[in-house]
This record gives C-alpha cells, sequence and structure tokens, in this order.
C-alpha cells in the first residue's frame, strides 16, 4: 500500500484511467467484431459500417489506445473482407 499522499493519488489516477482505457478497448472490439459479422452476412450494411469503424480506429490510435500502424492494418484487412465478400456474393 502507498505511503505518501502523491502516490495515494498517483494510484487512484491509474486505476482511473485502467478502467477508462478497458471500456474504450472493449467498445473498439465490439465495433470490429460487429462489423465482421456483418460482412460475412450482409456486406452492404458492412459497407456502410466502413466509415464508422474507421472513424473508432483512428481515435483509438490518436488516443495511445492501440498504435498507430495496428490501426492502418486493421482498417486495410476490414477493407479487404468487405471486397472479398462482394466478390463471393455476386
Amino acid at each position: 500500500m502507498p505511503n505518501t499522499e502523491s502516490v495515494k493519488k498517483s494510484l487512484r489516477q491509474s486505476q482511473h484511467r485502467r478502467a477508462r482505457n478497458l471500456s474504450q478497448k472493449k467498445a473498439l472490439k465490439e465495433v470490429v467484431r460487429d462489423f465482421k459479422k456483418a460482412a460475412e452476412s450482409k456486406p452492404e450494411e458492412a459497407t456502410k459500417m466502413l466509415s464508422g469503424v474507421y472513424k473508432k480506429l483512428d481515435k483509438a490510435a490518436k488516443k495511445n489506445l492501440i498504435h498507430k500502424n495496428r490501426a492502418s492494418r486493421l482498417k486495410s484487412r476490414l477493407t479487404q473482407r468487405i471486397a472479398k465478400s462482394s466478390k463471393t456474393d455476386s
């Protein structure tokens, strides 16, 4: 247990930040998961969702929740997934 007031405050801050980061990461994962499900079943709907997913990924990268290269890689892979699913439907 921390002894000084400043370390106690630091502990409170880090716990608060951890909780916020975890909830934001969970929300990001849910959006990506929903997008993947939509890409499998309804590519037209997934295409509409794509800009929202991009926005979430870019914001997460800006807030350092994920690395900017990871966000870029995910955006690329999700776009490829739509292209692939739309080709198989045609």
